[in-house]
């Protein structure tokens, strides 16, 4: 597997076309990626069809809870959705109308978890004001997620490194967002399980698709993607964290959020058309 270092990420104009050609499957975050201020515009929704039409399956990978996850699964045109930081992913049999849920824990090692994360979340909300567990909380199953700007006014880099501290000092795994600290318990990530969804639905490991995988991010949480896969795109909302990444992404949007989205897809289907 290639490991990224650091580099200033090229313009986007640079992808090269023999890599648009080859491109298989497209993972993407969500928000601030797909979506700006909270919304899921025309622009980034119409990228996501043409991809599909243009046989490039897309697989979302967010933060966002079990419950969004499956209605994303179902009604966006996606091939799965890796959902809550990696804890599972969801894929759609629209043939056979039936839901695949893949799981990285167990049932009982979730279970195990609730305890530790109901400390976590009293400790936080006792000692760091502002913060607030997120709305979307009752739709989740492996995780727990406080908000320090999404619903709430923005809180400053002191206080979220003070949500990841309790985290931490709990023996948990904390990851930020751009909207949310999300805390659990458990060995996997986004990565471990983008690697278990091409192995048990592509039949190879993450090694061998290094020339059609792509991924599409935006903010600090994006960095372990950045840094496995080979070829890797930033929306250009992800300069302001640039100083404090090791591992950048290796292109760069000129357009921030959805718009950004859209502009790295236009670009690699109209190169695909040569």
């Amino acid at each position: 597997m290639e490991i990224s270092t650091v580099h200033t990420p090229k313009p986007i104009e640079e992808l090269p076309s023999s890599f648009c050609k080859s491109l298989s499957i497209l993972f993407t975050d969500i928000d601030d990626t797909l979506t700006t201020d909270g919304l899921l515009p025309p622009s980034s929704y119409t990228a996501l069809w043409k991809l599909s039409e243009s046989d490039i399956k897309v697989v979302p990978v967010t933060g966002r809870p079990a419950g969004w996850c499956d209605h994303i699964a179902r009604m966006w045109p996606v091939a799965a959705v890796i959902g809550e930081n990696g804890a599972f992913y969801f894929a759609y049999d629209r043939l056979n109308r039936k839901m695949r849920r893949e799981f990285f824990d167990s049932k009982e090692k979730r279970k195990e978890a609730e305890a530790g994360l109901e400390r976590i979340r009293e400790e936080v909300l006792r000692r760091v004001p502002g913060a607030a567990v997120a709305a979307d909380q009752p739709f989740r199953i492996a995780d727990l997620a406080i908000d320090f700007r999404e619903d709430v006014p923005p809180l400053g880099d002191d206080a979220i490194e003070e949500i990841c501290r309790i985290a931490r000092s709990h023996g948990a795994v904390c990851k930020v967002s751009s909207i949310h600290v999300n805390i659990w318990y458990g060995s996997y990530d986004k990565i471990s399980c983008i690697g278990a969804y091409l192995e048990r639905e592509g039949g190879k490991p993450f090694s061998l698709w290094k020339d059609r995988i792509l991924f599409i991010g935006d903010s600090p949480n994006d960095e372990p993607s950045f840094k496995h896969f080979p070829v890797s795109v930033g929306v250009a909302n992800i300069r302001t964290f640039l100083p404090k990444l090791q591992s950048p992404p290796r292109y760069i949007t000129s357009r921030e959020g959805a718009e950004g989205f859209a502009e790295a897809v236009e670009l690699i289907l109209s190169r695909r058309s040569r």
